[in-house]
């Protein structure tokens, strides 16, 4: 088979392909991770790579898809279950499922970038996305009639 002699070149189609995300460039990253695929089928850095180009793109739902298709086959994949939990706190009704799974990654996991990442995500979500409404969303309109009496 012809693409054996490009095997070599995987973890660089991956990472080409993370940097394709990182630059907006989604047709680019998209042949990158599928090349990836098709040189390694089996290696679970592609799918976490399309997944990543799902939860950039706010796609959160094929994003939980993805990394949760990896932890399926790899149920110990640290990088998956991270951004699982990510893609998880971002969407309305799986919150407390998201950080409960970042807050494993944070105390659990063996690489210390994972256990930053991870706690960097608990404060966003802390600050971000669990935020009560300030006063400009949460306040009603005032009432017309109230401005003809002043």
């Amino acid at each position: 088979m012809k693409l054996n002699k490009y095997k070599e070149d995987f973890f660089l189609l991956v990472e080409g392909g993370f940097i394709a995300v990182n630059q907006a460039d989604e047709d680019a990253a998209l042949k990158l991770f599928r090349a990836a695929e098709m040189l390694n089928p089996e290696h679970s850095l592609p799918k976490i790579g399309i997944g990543y180009l799902h939860l950039h793109k706010l796609e959160l739902k094929e994003a939980c898809q993805s990394f949760q298709e990896v932890i399926e086959m790899q149920p110990e994949n640290e990088m998956a279950k991270a951004f699982l939990g990510i893609s998880m706190s971002l969407t309305p009704n799986q919150v407390s499922a998201g950080e409960k799974i970042l807050t494993e990654t944070a105390t659990h996991s063996h690489d210390p970038l994972l256990k930053k990442l991870s706690n960097t995500a608990i404060d966003f979500v802390d600050t971000f996305v669990k935020k009560t409404p300030g006063p400009a969303v949460s306040a009603k309109p005032a009432d017309k009639n109230q401005k003809k009496h002043r």
